[in-house]
């Protein structure tokens, strides 16, 4: 299970224990450490933005952490955190459960104070940050897993363990769109993990199931934008729903499922538009780049949301770090604010 340390920050001795100390804080969550040995100390973090969690690796010497309610108090990212004992040993208490974990898998919540010491020598985990409000399950029941020692090398568990490790090794190469659509597997495959460790998955109760549904529909739409074959009916066919009620999924959304797609297209096209690495490519092939077949029809969308043409935004956004900004901001942030979309809501409104 051993997992070489991967950092892209590294710091060692008191300096570096100190540094430790802050980045835990500033990246993760404000929490109090403590060690007998600051002189020896080394440690190294890596951060992996994967869209909707985050991967973070921490490699160190030994340490005890202690969060309190006055840490908590002081910034809680509202996540829990699922995390891959890789090397080393750590003793974690949280709410009324106490293990030792080593080698296994571990959940806490950065809501709730919590206890820890790492021991067995330098010590590397591997967990992903997940926001409270897109794991789809129930939080009572979540909490009875906290602070205990989970199976890493069978089932589900072996298979999220796995990723994490193949994550953190080949993440950091990807695209930032591939690390989007990664991130959504790793959301995944966690909430099978714990759906697991709690029972029947389908015990959920129906409305967090519908609400990561609709989760899922909207990331595999941010993933197929660029496909002109996407549309209701498929994704109704790939989530393994009615049409009847992927619409009923989205009447409570600002947008109908239509509305999303088109309007999250016109959002892409409109950022490659204003992007001097894009400068060489035609219009008409961003809109293909993006799901559209016409150019006319995409003019024409693109005029409706932002009240200017592909064409006249790609030129003042292409212009405005070398002229408008500097010769009247005032003048440029009014243009920024006639560019906000009003997109239509697919009923003959706008928002």
């Amino acid at each position: 299970m051993g997992l070489p340390a991967a950092s892209d920050a590294v710091g060692s001795g008191e300096a570096g224990f100190e540094w430790f100390r802050e980045m835990l804080s500033a990246r993760v969550m404000p929490v109090m450490l403590e060690t007998s040995d600051v002189a020896g100390f080394r440690a190294g973090i890596t951060d992996l933005d994967l869209g909707v969690v985050q991967l973070t690796a921490v490699s160190c010497s030994p340490v005890l952490s202690r969060r309190t309610s006055t840490d908590v108090r002081r910034g809680d990212p509202e996540h829990v955190q699922v995390a891959l004992i890789a090397q080393g040993r750590l003793v974690i208490a949280q709410r009324r459960n106490e293990s030792l974990v080593a080698g296994g898998l571990v959940v806490t919540d950065t809501s709730r104070p919590s206890r820890a010491s790492r021991t067995g020598g330098m010590i590397h985990t591997v967990g992903l940050r997940i926001p409270r409000q897109d794991l789809a399950l129930n939080a009572d029941r979540v909490d009875g897993l906290l602070a205990r020692n989970l199976a890493a090398d069978t089932g589900s568990g072996g298979v999220l363990a796995d990723f994490l490790k193949t994550l953190l090794a080949h993440g950091p190469h990807c695209r930032p769109e591939e690390r989007r659509a990664l991130g959504a597997v790793a959301l995944d495959l966690a909430t099978a993990f714990l759906a697991q460790q709690l029972g029947d998955p389908g015990q959920a109760p129906a409305e967090a199931r519908a609400q990561e549904t609709l989760r899922r529909i909207h990331r595999f739409i941010e993933n197929n934008l660029d496909d002109p074959d996407l549309s209701p009916q498929v994704i109704a066919d790939r989530h393994n729903v009615s049409l009847r009620h992927l619409h009923a999924l989205f009447a409570d959304e600002p947008l109908t499922v239509s509305a999303r797609i088109r309007n999250r297209r016109l959002e892409r096209a409109r950022t490659d538009l204003a992007s001097a690495e894009m400068r060489g490519q035609p219009v008409q092939a961003i809109a293909v780049r993006w799901g559209f077949s016409s150019a006319t029809g995409f003019s024409r969308a693109f005029r409706e949301a932002y009240g200017v043409t592909p064409t006249e935004h790609r030129a003042v956004s292409l212009a405005a770090p070398q002229h408008a900004e500097h010769i009247n901001p005032a003048l440029h942030a009014h243009h920024r604010a006639r560019s906000r979309p009003r997109f239509s809501a697919g009923d003959g409104t706008t928002e």
